[in-house]
């Protein structure tokens, strides 16, 4: 008489039994059955599988880690100093941030040095390619978004008009564009994405140049928005609280003959950081573009369709702020091109870790220098 496979696993020794994979469900999973010794043939295939996963959660969960730790090295460099720079005299009262701050950079570097050795020492035989792959895009993202974000942190701290009006303009690009678009849109733009026109390109453009006009004449009049982030002694606090600079006050312009013959105004007054939003608005509706299609080619090369479905709708985050890519890094160099002068606050840091006979030589020669300009007297000078 046959008999079943369950009845002839039934009479074999429990040493002879095939270790089966299926589990009833709540039930723990079984471990492999001892390694079999030479000469008794290939291990199953299940036991391989067995193996593999184990080694590919462990693999995983030290990336996890590994992606965390240079995460907080990569904000610990790049945040220190930018700290250090508009928060000096609050860091000097404390001795650990006076010795984090001191000695920054040695420590950065020291840091990731140790998050290197563990990449190489948690290396595993037959998952390099992986590791490496892991490894590297690590490294990209963190270039790109923390970046992204250290220096959309720097134009905080230079006013709240510095972050606003750039991504209002490309905020406003992207609906404009939009518009003209899918009213006058003929004419494709880019093969990247098929909906884009030059109709919409052109039109979001002379639209964003002119709200960037007018948002920054409304915002340019208070003070919240233009003053820079600064430290008090005095109530130990944070404050927005300045005198406007001459960027954020009315000037009066000349307008050239040619347009007065078709506005017929001369003079008109506006502030000075109305003609550096052109440049920014110009930026965002011209060259903002492309992080969006760089976007969408990052999508079409991984075929998907958005990056995710925190909006309904219209996709995740990053599907909303695509254009932002490369604006927070333009308006960074815009500034420190344009704008910025020499920072206090670093010069007064170096001042104060010369040696005492250095920073008489400075006091004396700033002194002298005063006297000449005529902004002190030598009963100042006594």
């Amino acid at each position: 008489m046959m008999r079943t496979d369950h009845q002839g696993d039934a009479q074999l020794p429990p040493a002879s039994r095939p270790h089966s994979p299926i589990r009833a469900a709540g039930q723990p999973p079984t471990a492999p059955p001892p390694n079999r010794q030479q000469g008794q043939g290939t291990p199953p295939m299940h036991e391989f599988m067995y193996r593999a996963s184990s080694i590919a959660t462990i693999v995983n969960g030290i990336a996890g880690c590994r992606i965390w730790y240079f995460l907080l090295c990569v904000n610990y460099f790049f945040y220190g100093e930018t700290v250090t720079d508009y928060f000096f005299t609050l860091v000097q009262r404390e001795e650990p941030l006076r010795i984090l701050s001191k000695y920054h950079r040695f420590i950065s570097f020291t840091l990731y040095l140790i998050g290197f050795c563990m990449f190489v020492l948690s290396l595993v035989k037959k998952h390099y390619r992986l590791q490496f792959y892991m490894f590297g895009w690590t490294h990209v993202t963190l270039l790109i978004v923390v970046t992204q974000s250290h220096l959309v942190i720097h134009n905080l701290f230079e006013g709240m008009i510095w972050f606003i009006v750039p991504i209002s303009c490309v905020i406003c690009n992207d609906i404009m564009a939009y518009m003209f678009g899918f009213f006058f849109g003929r004419t494709p733009l880019i093969k990247l994405s098929p909906k884009k026109t030059w109709e919409g390109f052109i039109g979001g453009f002379f639209a964003t140049v002119l709200f960037g006009l007018l948002l920054s004449y409304v915002m340019s009049g208070y003070r919240c928005f233009v003053c820079p982030v600064e430290y008090n002694n005095d109530t130990n606090s944070f404050t927005v609280d300045c005198e406007p600079s001459d960027l954020f006050r009315l000037h009066e312009y000349n307008i050239p003959e040619v347009i007065q013959s078709v506005i017929g105004w001369k003079i008109v007054r506006m502030y000075p950081f109305q003609i550096h939003s052109i440049a920014l608005s110009t930026f965002a509706s011209l060259i903002g573009p492309f992080g969006g299609f760089f976007a969408s080619g990052f999508k079409r090369a991984f075929k998907i369709k958005d990056f995710a479905n925190t909006i309904p709708g219209h996709g995740g985050i990053m599907d909303r702020f695509d254009c932002q890519y490369l604006m927070a890094t333009f308006v960074n160099v815009y500034i420190a091109s344009f704008i910025r002068g020499p920072n206090p606050s670093k010069l007064i840091q170096q001042f104060m870790n010369l040696r005492p006979e250095q920073q008489l030589h400075i006091f004396s020669t700033l002194r002298s220098h005063l006297i000449d300009k005529g902004m002190l007297t030598d009963a100042t000078e006594d």
